[in-house]
Protein backbone atom coordinates (compact mmCIF):
# COMPACT_ATOMS: atom_id res chain seq x y z
CA UNK A 1 0.00 0.00 0.00
CA UNK A 2 0.91 3.47 -0.95
CA UNK A 3 2.62 5.08 1.81
CA UNK A 4 0.58 8.11 2.20
CA UNK A 5 -2.99 6.73 0.70
CA UNK A 6 -5.35 8.99 1.29
CA UNK A 7 -3.78 11.90 2.52
CA UNK A 8 -4.14 15.49 1.87
CA UNK A 9 -0.79 17.46 1.57
CA UNK A 10 0.14 20.89 1.31
CA UNK A 11 3.04 21.50 0.39
CA UNK A 12 4.32 24.96 0.11
CA UNK A 13 7.59 26.44 -2.06
CA UNK A 14 6.28 23.18 -4.69
CA UNK A 15 7.34 25.04 -7.69
CA UNK A 16 10.73 23.99 -7.98
CA UNK A 17 13.65 22.29 -5.36
CA UNK A 18 13.10 20.33 -2.85
CA UNK A 19 9.10 21.27 -2.49
CA UNK A 20 8.64 19.76 -6.25
CA UNK A 21 10.63 16.28 -4.69
CA UNK A 22 8.24 16.30 -2.21
CA UNK A 23 5.10 16.93 -4.30
CA UNK A 24 6.05 14.40 -6.69
CA UNK A 25 7.46 11.43 -4.09
CA UNK A 26 4.12 12.49 -1.87
CA UNK A 27 1.95 11.85 -5.00
CA UNK A 28 3.32 8.36 -6.09
CA UNK A 29 2.72 7.25 -2.58
CA UNK A 30 -0.95 7.98 -2.85
CA UNK A 31 -1.69 11.49 -1.62
CA UNK A 32 -3.48 14.03 -3.28
CA UNK A 33 -0.96 16.97 -3.45
CA UNK A 34 -2.14 20.60 -3.22
CA UNK A 35 1.41 22.10 -4.87
CA UNK A 36 1.58 25.99 -3.84
CA UNK A 37 3.57 28.40 -4.68
CA UNK A 38 3.93 32.49 -5.72
CA UNK A 39 5.74 30.99 -8.86
CA UNK A 40 2.73 30.10 -11.03
CA UNK A 41 3.53 29.03 -14.70
CA UNK A 42 6.16 26.61 -13.01
CA UNK A 43 4.02 25.23 -10.20
CA UNK A 44 1.04 24.82 -12.73
CA UNK A 45 3.46 22.87 -14.34
CA UNK A 46 4.75 20.70 -11.41
CA UNK A 47 0.91 20.14 -10.94
CA UNK A 48 0.36 19.12 -14.43
CA UNK A 49 3.17 16.81 -14.29
CA UNK A 50 1.89 15.02 -11.01
CA UNK A 51 -1.48 15.09 -12.59
CA UNK A 52 -2.73 12.94 -10.61
CA UNK A 53 -4.42 13.84 -7.23
CA UNK A 54 -2.50 17.34 -7.36
CA UNK A 55 -3.84 20.87 -8.62
CA UNK A 56 -1.96 24.14 -7.77
CA UNK A 57 -2.93 26.70 -5.36
CA UNK A 58 -1.12 30.56 -5.53
CA UNK A 59 0.15 30.86 -1.91
CA UNK A 60 2.26 33.85 -0.58
CA UNK A 61 3.54 32.25 2.81
CA UNK A 62 3.99 35.69 4.22
CA UNK A 63 0.63 36.80 3.84
CA UNK A 64 -1.68 36.15 6.07
CA UNK A 65 -4.76 36.74 3.60
CA UNK A 66 -3.76 34.16 0.86
CA UNK A 67 -3.07 31.64 4.16
CA UNK A 68 -6.49 32.33 5.10
CA UNK A 69 -8.11 32.03 1.08
CA UNK A 70 -5.62 28.45 1.69
CA UNK A 71 -7.87 27.31 4.35
CA UNK A 72 -11.12 27.98 3.08
CA UNK A 73 -10.16 26.12 0.18
CA UNK A 74 -9.11 23.26 1.72
CA UNK A 75 -11.74 22.95 4.21
CA UNK A 76 -14.71 23.76 1.54
CA UNK A 77 -12.85 21.00 -1.12
CA UNK A 78 -11.52 18.56 1.25
CA UNK A 79 -13.10 19.08 4.59
CA UNK A 80 -9.71 18.28 6.28
CA UNK A 81 -5.96 18.63 5.69
CA UNK A 82 -3.64 15.75 7.03
CA UNK A 83 -0.44 17.21 5.93
CA UNK A 84 1.42 20.35 5.61
CA UNK A 85 4.74 20.77 4.65
CA UNK A 86 6.15 24.45 5.15
CA UNK A 87 8.52 24.06 2.84
CA UNK A 88 8.92 28.20 1.36
CA UNK A 89 11.94 29.98 2.30
CA UNK A 90 14.17 32.71 0.94
CA UNK A 91 18.04 32.98 1.27
CA UNK A 92 17.48 36.58 0.46
CA UNK A 93 20.39 37.05 -1.88
CA UNK A 94 18.09 37.27 -4.65
CA UNK A 95 15.17 38.38 -3.13
CA UNK A 96 16.50 41.66 -1.26
CA UNK A 97 19.37 44.15 -1.53
CA UNK A 98 21.28 43.12 1.31
CA UNK A 99 24.00 43.04 2.89
CA UNK A 100 22.97 40.26 5.25
CA UNK A 101 25.97 40.16 8.00
CA UNK A 102 25.32 40.83 11.46
CA UNK A 103 27.21 44.38 11.38
CA UNK A 104 25.61 46.34 8.41
CA UNK A 105 22.53 44.39 7.50
CA UNK A 106 19.86 46.29 5.56
CA UNK A 107 16.90 46.49 7.72
CA UNK A 108 13.91 45.63 5.07
CA UNK A 109 16.07 42.90 3.55
CA UNK A 110 15.99 41.20 7.25
CA UNK A 111 12.41 41.39 7.60
CA UNK A 112 11.18 40.13 4.26
CA UNK A 113 13.40 37.05 5.13
CA UNK A 114 11.87 36.29 8.23
CA UNK A 115 8.74 37.27 6.96
CA UNK A 116 9.00 34.31 4.40
CA UNK A 117 10.95 32.07 6.55
CA UNK A 118 9.86 32.56 10.43
CA UNK A 119 6.48 34.01 10.17
CA UNK A 120 5.06 32.20 7.28
CA UNK A 121 6.03 28.66 9.14
CA UNK A 122 3.80 30.03 12.23
CA UNK A 123 1.05 31.12 9.43
CA UNK A 124 1.40 27.68 8.17
CA UNK A 125 1.68 26.13 11.21
CA UNK A 126 -1.71 27.89 12.82
CA UNK A 127 -3.73 27.19 9.67
CA UNK A 128 -2.71 23.75 9.71
CA UNK A 129 -3.78 23.15 13.40
CA UNK A 130 -6.76 24.72 12.59
CA UNK A 131 -7.46 22.24 9.76
CA UNK A 132 -6.07 19.36 11.68
CA UNK A 133 -7.08 19.50 15.47
CA UNK A 134 -10.17 17.11 14.57
CA UNK A 135 -8.30 14.65 12.70
CA UNK A 136 -6.72 11.26 13.76
CA UNK A 137 -2.88 11.52 12.23
CA UNK A 138 -2.01 15.19 11.62
CA UNK A 139 1.40 15.87 10.41
CA UNK A 140 3.52 19.13 10.26
CA UNK A 141 6.78 19.02 8.89
CA UNK A 142 9.02 22.35 8.78
CA UNK A 143 12.16 23.08 6.97
CA UNK A 144 14.70 24.35 8.81
CA UNK A 145 18.30 24.23 7.52
CA UNK A 146 21.83 22.95 8.71
CA UNK A 147 22.11 27.33 9.34
CA UNK A 148 18.83 27.48 11.80
CA UNK A 149 21.71 25.42 13.90
CA UNK A 150 25.11 27.07 13.90
CA UNK A 151 25.69 30.24 12.61
CA UNK A 152 26.43 32.42 8.88
CA UNK A 153 27.80 35.21 9.31
CA UNK A 154 27.18 35.90 6.09
CA UNK A 155 23.40 35.24 6.07
CA UNK A 156 22.51 36.33 9.70
CA UNK A 157 19.27 37.00 8.71
CA UNK A 158 19.03 33.87 6.97
CA UNK A 159 19.96 31.86 9.91
CA UNK A 160 18.13 33.42 12.28
CA UNK A 161 14.75 32.81 10.77
CA UNK A 162 15.60 28.85 10.21
CA UNK A 163 16.68 29.11 13.83
CA UNK A 164 13.38 30.44 14.56
CA UNK A 165 11.60 27.45 12.10
CA UNK A 166 13.37 24.88 14.62
CA UNK A 167 12.40 26.36 18.15
CA UNK A 168 8.70 26.98 16.61
CA UNK A 169 8.03 23.32 15.91
CA UNK A 170 9.38 21.87 19.23
CA UNK A 171 6.66 24.58 20.10
CA UNK A 172 4.09 23.38 18.31
CA UNK A 173 4.69 19.87 18.97
CA UNK A 174 4.04 20.21 22.48
CA UNK A 175 1.21 22.57 22.35
CA UNK A 176 -0.70 20.07 20.20
CA UNK A 177 0.25 17.46 22.77
CA UNK A 178 -0.95 19.20 25.29
CA UNK A 179 -3.96 20.36 24.01
CA UNK A 180 -4.75 16.66 22.87
CA UNK A 181 -4.64 17.14 19.03
CA UNK A 182 -3.36 14.51 17.10
CA UNK A 183 -0.57 16.53 15.35
CA UNK A 184 3.06 15.96 15.61
CA UNK A 185 5.05 18.84 13.98
CA UNK A 186 8.62 18.23 12.94
CA UNK A 187 11.67 20.27 11.13
CA UNK A 188 14.24 19.46 8.66
CA UNK A 189 17.46 20.46 8.43
CA UNK A 190 18.88 20.18 5.13
CA UNK A 191 22.77 20.95 4.59
CA UNK A 192 24.68 21.27 1.24
CA UNK A 193 21.55 20.15 -0.85
CA UNK A 194 21.91 21.12 -4.53
CA UNK A 195 18.71 23.24 -5.18
CA UNK A 196 18.20 26.15 -7.05
CA UNK A 197 18.47 28.17 -4.00
CA UNK A 198 22.36 27.63 -4.52
CA UNK A 199 22.82 29.38 -8.44
CA UNK A 200 23.52 32.83 -6.90
CA UNK A 201 26.58 31.64 -4.79
CA UNK A 202 27.85 28.84 -7.53
CA UNK A 203 28.13 30.19 -10.71
CA UNK A 204 28.00 28.82 -14.09
CA UNK A 205 29.99 26.57 -16.29
CA UNK A 206 33.03 25.72 -15.02
CA UNK A 207 33.17 27.38 -12.26
CA UNK A 208 29.93 25.85 -10.93
CA UNK A 209 31.51 22.48 -11.38
CA UNK A 210 34.51 23.70 -9.57
CA UNK A 211 32.36 24.99 -6.38
CA UNK A 212 30.23 22.12 -6.05
CA UNK A 213 33.16 20.14 -5.81
CA UNK A 214 34.77 22.24 -3.37
CA UNK A 215 31.83 21.92 -1.24
CA UNK A 216 31.47 18.48 -1.42
CA UNK A 217 35.12 18.39 -0.54
CA UNK A 218 34.05 19.62 3.00
CA UNK A 219 31.24 16.87 3.63
CA UNK A 220 31.46 14.13 5.39
CA UNK A 221 30.06 11.86 2.46
CA UNK A 222 31.91 13.63 0.45
CA UNK A 223 28.84 14.98 -2.12
CA UNK A 224 25.87 17.38 -2.01
CA UNK A 225 22.78 16.03 -1.26
CA UNK A 226 19.59 16.30 -3.80
CA UNK A 227 16.21 17.23 -3.46
CA UNK A 228 15.23 13.42 -3.35
CA UNK A 229 17.35 13.14 0.28
CA UNK A 230 15.29 15.84 1.58
CA UNK A 231 11.68 14.67 0.28
CA UNK A 232 12.20 11.16 1.18
CA UNK A 233 13.13 12.22 5.09
CA UNK A 234 10.00 14.30 4.60
CA UNK A 235 8.11 11.37 3.50
CA UNK A 236 8.30 9.34 6.58
CA UNK A 237 7.42 12.54 8.70
CA UNK A 238 4.32 12.32 7.10
CA UNK A 239 3.55 8.96 7.03
CA UNK A 240 2.09 7.21 9.50
CA UNK A 241 5.17 5.39 10.28
CA UNK A 242 6.44 8.05 12.36
CA UNK A 243 3.55 8.20 14.25
CA UNK A 244 5.97 8.05 17.76
CA UNK A 245 7.48 11.00 16.50
CA UNK A 246 7.35 15.06 17.03
CA UNK A 247 9.17 17.50 17.85
CA UNK A 248 12.53 16.03 16.71
CA UNK A 249 14.97 18.04 14.31
CA UNK A 250 16.01 15.10 11.44
CA UNK A 251 19.60 16.77 9.85
CA UNK A 252 19.94 15.50 6.08
CA UNK A 253 23.41 16.72 5.46
CA UNK A 254 25.92 14.01 4.92
CA UNK A 255 27.48 14.24 8.21
CA UNK A 256 28.33 18.11 8.37
CA UNK A 257 26.72 18.58 11.97
CA UNK A 258 28.45 15.35 13.48
CA UNK A 259 30.95 17.53 13.91
CA UNK A 260 33.44 17.26 11.35
CA UNK A 261 34.54 20.06 9.16
CA UNK A 262 35.65 18.13 6.03
CA UNK A 263 35.31 14.76 4.57
CA UNK A 264 36.87 11.90 6.23
CA UNK A 265 40.57 10.83 5.68
CA UNK A 266 40.05 8.03 2.48
CA UNK A 267 41.97 4.68 3.51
Amino acid sequence: MPRLNNKIALITGAARGIGEATAELFAAEGATVIISDIQDDLGQAVASRVLKNSEYLHLDVSDERDWADAENHIQIKYGRLDILVNNAGITGFLETNGPHDPESFDIESWRKVHEVNSVGVALGCRTAIKLMKSSKAGSIVNLSSRSGIVGIPGAAAYASSKASVRNHSKTVALYCAEKGYQIRCNSIHPGAILTPMWDAMLGEGKAKEEAINAIAADIPLGTMGSTMDVAYAALYLASDESKYVTGIELNIDGGILAGSAASPNKK
